[in-house]
C-alpha cells in the first residue's frame, strides 16, 4: 500500500480546517496508509543561532528531526493541513519544515543549485482562512511558500483547498462553506 504523510498543525479543538482535513484523511485511508505527524506535539525546537549554528551545522541534528525527514522523503503523497495566520500559516509549521529541510535526505545539490530528494508527486494543501484572501492573491504566503518548499523537496504539485472569509459568515453559511470544502477536498482525494 502507498504511503500518505499528513502534517497537522491545526491548533483549536474546534478547527475548521481540521473538520475539512479529516474529510479527506477518510478518503485518502481508503487507498493509502495514512501517517498523521501533529506539529504541535512533535517537540522540535525553533531553529536559532544554537540550534542551528552551534549545533546542526556541527552535524548535531535532533534524531527525530531526521526520522521525520526520511518519512517525508519516502512518502507516495503528502496533505498539509494549517490555519490561514498572519498571512501565512502558524510559525510552528514553518519551524517544523525548517527542522525537516535536511541535506542529502529531503534535498542535495548538484554544484549549480539544489535537488529535491523526495519521491512524493503530489502535495495537497488544506486551510481556512478568516478573510476572503483566494489562493495565489499577493496577501496569500502559505501556498507560494509550500510551493517554494515544493521546488526545494521536490515534492511535486501542490493543490490547495481553501475556505475563505470564514470570519465573517452566518453560522449557516459557515456550515454551507466548510461542507463546500471537505467535498472539493474528497473529490480531489479520489485522484490523489
Amino acid at each position: 500500500m502507498k504511503k500518505l504523510i499528513v502534517i497537522d498543525s491545526c491548533m483549536r479543538a474546534e478547527s475548521r480546517t481540521k473538520l475539512i482535513l479529516d474529510a479527506a484523511v477518510a478518503e485518502l485511508s481508503k487507498r493509502y496508509e495514512v501517517e498523521i505527524i501533529d506539529v504541535n506535539s512533535v517537540g522540535l525546537p525553533p531553529l536559532d543561532k544554537v540550534t542551528y549554528v552551534d549545533q546542526r551545522e556541527n552535524g548535531n541534528i535532533p534524531p527525530l528531526a531526521v526520522e521525520i525527514a526520511c518519512k517525508v522523503a519516502t512518502c507516495d503523497r503528502l496533505v498539509v493541513a494549517a490555519p490561514f495566520w498572519d498571512m501565512s500559516f502558524p510559525a510552528i509549521l514553518k519551524s517544523f519544515f525548517e527542522n525537516i529541510s535536511l541535506f542529502d535526505i529531503t534535498f542535495t545539490d548538484n554544484g549549480t543549485t539544489c535537488v529535491g530528494l523526495c519521491k512524493c508527486e503530489k502535495v495537497l494543501f488544506i486551510t481556512t482562512r478568516g478573510m476572503d484572501i483566494r489562493t495565489g492573491a499577493p496577501l496569500d504566503q502559505g501556498s507560494p511558500y509550500l510551493t517554494a518548499l515544493s521546488f526545494l523537496w521536490g515534492l511535486g504539485e501542490v493543490i490547495t483547498v481553501a475556505a475563505t472569509n470564514m470570519d465573517y459568515l452566518s453560522p449557516e453559511d459557515l456550515a454551507l462553506r466548510i461542507e463546500a470544502a471537505k467535498k472539493e477536498a474528497v473529490e480531489i482525494c479520489k485522484e490523489f
